[in-house]
């Protein structure tokens, strides 16, 4: 194999997969990427097993072929080369040679037919989506996927098809569950699926460089797809039975609290400066008209802020975890008022945005 393509070019394919590569694998082939040529052009893929994605850039093909090398050194090379065109080229034993002007670069490769092979799905399988939307949906939930490695089923985004067009995203770690819907079109899907915390959000960086238009998405058993323009992103669904997330979504809460976004949003930060470090508690007291954050440490102090709310409900003190109240507030539409249904101290409350009936917070107290 044989190629010559612009150090550009390059780049941007080889940007995708860095974060990709598995560098501590007990696999070394999932240490390198893919170079493969095809139809006057070059493909680099990498893969973990559970996430992949795929470059495609323009190149002249002098000799067809493929080749594995180290994905972080082929990055580091060609992003310090001193000319703007880079020249691949296969040598005996798996070697690659890397030239750029003056500079010449001999690394030593895998056999490429052991490289774990891309899944394929036909293209009258993949249905378009609004970029934009797909990618806030992602991020209004993401932050809530469970960490917590033993609760598989929580480690990822559920997704489901409803009526006319709409998708609807949801997730938990079990304190707290987001959830949005919104119109995304036909999906093709029989029954919700597990999204994989890692693909989202290398999916999400994709979404990031072009928001504008569509993408093509698809699911093959147990297997999603995105395209977007010359990058394609496979992973692996979550395999598993998503909780019913409707019985844990209060529908009584009897008391309405509605707050000026940014004015929450600020008071909690300087709040939950002396609250713990690990669970960063903070106490809401709510009263006619006034809604009081506060936070005590015996090993550092206590604080405390007042805000203006429109509240007449009864005197009610709950406590939460600060950062579950902040990470939602960092999606939420700025200058949208907030609204905080409560029901009681141990009763699971919900937060909305003003104006958005598509997408909802649940999280629950903390008793401090």
């Amino acid at each position: 194999m044989e190629v010559r393509a612009r150090r550009a070019d390059f780049l941007a394919a080889l940007y995708w997969t860095q974060s990709i590569v598995e560098r501590r694998n007990t696999m070394p082939m999932l240490a390198n990427v893919l170079v493969e040529t095809g139809h006057g052009s070059v493909r680099v893929t990498a893969t973990d097993l559970e996430v992949g994605v795929r470059g495609r850039l323009d190149a002249e093909v002098l000799t067809e072929g493929r080749v594995t090398l180290s994905a972080k050194k082929f990055y580091e090379i060609v992003r310090e080369a001193p000319e703007e065109t880079i020249q691949l080229k296969r040598l005996e034993n798996e070697w690659v040679e890397i030239r750029s002007g003056r500079s010449v670069f001999k690394v030593v490769g895998l056999d490429a037919r052991e490289f774990p092979q891309f899944p394929h799905i036909e293209g009258e399988k993949l249905a378009a989506t609004p970029a934009g939307i797909l990618k806030e949906m992602i991020e209004k939930t993401l932050f809530s996927v469970s960490i917590d490695e033993t609760r598989y089923s929580l480690n990822g985004v559920f997704i489901e098809e409803r009526e006319k067009g709409k998708a609807r995203m949801v997730a938990t770690d079990g304190h707290r569950l987001a959830l949005v819907e919104r119109d995304l079109g036909v999906l093709g899907l029989e029954k919700g699926v597990i999204l994989p915390r890692k693909g989202l959000a290398e999916l999400k960086k994709v979404l990031e460089a072009s928001e504008d238009g569509v993408v093509a998405i698809g699911f093959k058993e147990n297997m999603g797809l995105v395209v977007k323009e010359d990058v394609e992103l496979f992973m692996r669904l979550i395999e598993g039975d998503f909780p019913d997330y409707n019985k844990v979504i209060p529908k009584d809460n009897p008391y309405v609290v509605k707050v000026e976004h940014e004015a929450l949003l600020r008071s909690l930060r300087r709040v939950s400066i002396l609250s713990s470090e690990r669970y960063k508690g903070v106490k809401i007291d709510l009263k006619d008209g006034k809604l009081l954050i506060s936070a005590n440490n015996p090993d550092l102090g206590e604080a405390v802020e007042e805000i203006e709310v429109e509240y007449g409900g009864k005197p009610l003190t709950v406590g939460f975890n600060a950062r579950y109240l902040m990470d939602v507030l960092g999606v939420f539409r700025e200058g949208a008022e907030v609204e905080l249904e409560v029901k009681d101290e141990v009763s699971p409350s919900v937060m909305r945005s003003a104006g958005d009936d598509g997408y909802l917070y649940v999280v629950m107290p903390m008793r401090l």
